[in-house]
Order: C-alpha cells, then sequence, then structure tokens
C-alpha cells in the first residue's frame, strides 16, 4: 500500500473548508482512502493512481478550480512521497 501526503498548511482563505473539499477531490479522482489530519492529507491505495506525478497533477486541478493558481502552486517536498502547497512569491511590478 502506498501513502501521499500534501501538506496544506500555506492554504490561505477559508482553510478548514478548503482542505475539506482537497480530500473530498482526492477521494473522487483517486478512488484511495483519503484523510485530513489537521492541514496535512494522507491518501492511502494502490497502483498508478497514487503516484506522485499524478497526485501532483490532481492537486494543481483543485487549485485551478477554485482560481487558486495565481497565488499557490505545488511542489514535492524533500521528503519522499510529499507534495506541498506553497505561496507563490509575486514579482512586485514598478
Amino acid at each position: 500500500m502506498v501513502e501521499m501526503k500534501v501538506d496544506a498548511s500555506e492554504l490561505k482563505g477559508d482553510e478548514a473548508k478548503l482542505v475539506d473539499k482537497l480530500v473530498e477531490f482526492l477521494k473522487e479522482k483517486t478512488s484511495g482512502d483519503t484523510s485530513a489530519d489537521g492541514k496535512v492529507v494522507s491518501v492511502k491505495g494502490e497502483g498508478e493512481a497514487l503516484s506522485k506525478k499524478y497526485i501532483r497533477i490532481i492537486v494543481k486541478k483543485f487549485l485551478h478550480k477554485y482560481e487558486l493558481t495565481e497565488t499557490f502552486r505545488v511542489i514535492a517536498d524533500k521528503e519522499e512521497n510529499t507534495l506541498k502547497i506553497k505561496h507563490r512569491k509575486l514579482a512586485e511590478e514598478d
């Protein structure tokens, strides 16, 4: 059984609802066991639906669906099987 974690601790806005929506979105797309422990979402299951690349694409689609792609991005953490949702550093225009 493979376990992937998505750290959503930097998600701003209506945080509790966004994390719950992320859990439901991942459950729907991966059909794996999805749960949230605070702001860390865990997905457990088997097969290609839980590859790091696929989960990253699904989280990007989630951000796009809720129009958060301008402010957040998905990066791989140094740890194995962990992704982070990070706040983008926007370039300041003069």
